[in-house]
């Protein structure tokens, strides 16, 4: 599992871990891991020896990262250049064992004759071509969007061609948020040091990191055991996915209600159950109005004329995909809601529920959100959800008690209790923008549910199951809902084996 951890947090276990060993012992390990990772860049570009990189090197610990990684890297025949974005506040021992190295330094405005523009004096000798620019500008303490000036040179270096490599994150963007709220660096990969940083892992932020490589400085036994943030990987999922048991039957693998779809949306319905029904669930008993168009295409599913009360027994139920705005709509979220069972509630049933009612359920509830819905049940714009994802998924699960899953560019799930890790699903995918597949998505953990998932691992295998199902059923091509639902199995069986 891949955790990260506040700023607050990193600070607290390097000041304990810097105060067992020699004085720039932990810079020095994190340089080698920095050179390490950049000399394998410059070797798929094609060599070390004889490139050109360029450091961009600010007054903190990143920037005598950097310079201590660029002298290495000098060591191996780099030619290497560092430009000081804070003339005069640079680390004195890194520049100092860079310059001892053959590498040079630049501080602009101080060095008569230099230019930093990639076509002047600092490169001539190279014909302008830079090889590696390694951003080392801003660390994790960094503050708001870089400044004007190191924004320029940021601009102008990596407008070259050259690969850029951020060190522990990069600059400009917010490490404990993901927000990034001025100019910041685009990376091609970032090199992060002793663990992930919240920032790496949450967009818009995450975008912006590239490829993560994660170097390993000490700092795990000083961190504490609960992370503020983590992504499931395979051997996590496979180990909450529910198999069935040589006694098991339809009803003691779950059955899940499916309340959707309208006369304008019977689509909603048959996607919800796809989704119910490659996720697992024993049986599906659908309560809505498109009951022929879901027995066509899934005879096995148990239809009712509702209302749901009336429908049967079910461990969990899904409501609101397609389900329209109606009295009643309205009413069919009501008495899903009252009952005592795990309730998922998704698109239209967002706008239709009560948020006391949500807040004093004793069962679990589930709300599937996309930016617009999560801005419309915080009453705020949806860039303000956008922008700052982790802030907005807290703030509903806490409003509504509820656990609640953020879709988007990286789908995120949070429960009311913040002791507990918010979860960043790392299998999303731009080929999920497509209409109904949310729809499948709900059905699929709404089945995880009634397996008896408790709500915020039923959501978080849903959507690493969703998003790997679809990059199955893409394969670089586009892709519609219901082929989504059709590779959940394959996606299922690939975490388990």
């Amino acid at each position: 599992m891949r955790t990260a951890y506040s700023v607050e947090t990193v600070r607290a276990a390097e000041r304990a871990l810097m105060d067992r060993l020699p004085e720039g012992a932990l810079m020095q390990r994190a340089a080698a891991g920095l050179a390490a990772a950049c000399a394998d860049v410059l070797r798929r570009r094609g060599r070390v020896y004889g490139a050109r990189v360029v450091l961009l090197v600010g007054s903190g610990d990143n920037g005598g990262d950097a310079l201590y990684a660029g002298a290495r890297l000098a060591r191996r025949g780099a030619g290497v250049r560092a430009v000081l974005t804070s003339p005069g506040r640079a680390h004195a021992g890194g520049a100092a064992a860079l310059l001892a190295a053959g590498g040079r330094v630049v501080e602009p405005g101080t060095a008569p004759g230099e230019d930093t523009a990639p076509d002047g004096p600092l490169t001539a000798a190279w014909g302008g071509h830079v090889d590696l620019v390694v951003d080392g500008i801003t660390g994790i303490g960094g503050r708001g969007g870089l400044r004007p000036d190191a924004a320029a040179l940021v601009r102008a270096f990596t407008a070259t061609g050259a690969a850029v490599v951020a060190v522990d994150l990069p600059s400009g963007i917010e490490a404990d948020t993901g927000e990034v709220l001025g100019d910041a660096v685009r990376a091609d990969a970032t090199v992060t040091f002793g663990t992930y940083k919240p920032g790496l892992l949450v967009d818009p932020a995450a975008e912006r990191a590239g490829a993560l490589h994660l170097v390993d400085i000490g700092l795990g036994p000083e961190l504490p055991d609960v992370p503020d943030l983590e992504a499931l990987q395979y051997a996590d999922l496979a180990a909450l996915l529910p198999v069935p048991a040589n006694e098991s039957d339809k009803y003691r693998r779950g059955v899940v209600g499916i309340v959707a779809g309208s006369a304008r949306y019977p689509g909603a319905a048959v996607l919800a159950v796809s989704g119910a029904l490659r996720g697992g669930a024993g049986a599906v008993r659908y309560v809505g109005p498109g009951g022929g168009a879901v027995i066509a295409r899934h005879p096995e599913t148990l239809v009712h004329a509702g209302p749901p009360s009336k429908a049967g027994q079910v461990q969990a139920w899904v409501v609101g995909p397609g389900l329209g705005d109606g009295a009643e709509a309205a009413g069919a979220v009501g008495d899903v809601l009252a009952a005592d069972v795990p309730v998922l509630v998704d698109a239209d049933g967002l706008r239709l529920l009560d948020r006391d009612a949500v807040r004093a359920r004793t069962a679990p509830t589930v709300l599937t959100p996309h930016a617009g819905e999560a801005a419309a049940l915080l009453g705020v714009p949806r860039e303000e959800v956008e922008a700052g994802r982790l802030a907005a998924v807290r703030e509903l699960a806490e409003r509504h008690r509820a656990t609640v899953l953020l879709k988007g560019s990286t789908t995120l799930v949070a429960g009311a209790d913040r002791n507990v890790p918010v979860r960043v699903n790392p299998t999303g995918t731009s080929w999920l923008a497509t209409a109904g597949s949310g729809d499948v998505l709900s059905g699929l953990t709404g089945s995880l549910l009634a397996a008896g998932l408790v709500p915020r691992d039923a959501a978080s295998a849903g959507a690493y199951l969703h998003g790997l199902a679809a990059r199955y059923a893409a394969d670089g091509s586009p892709v519609a809902a219901q082929d989504v639902a059709e590779a959940i199995p394959a996606a299922w069986r690939d975490v388990r084996a």
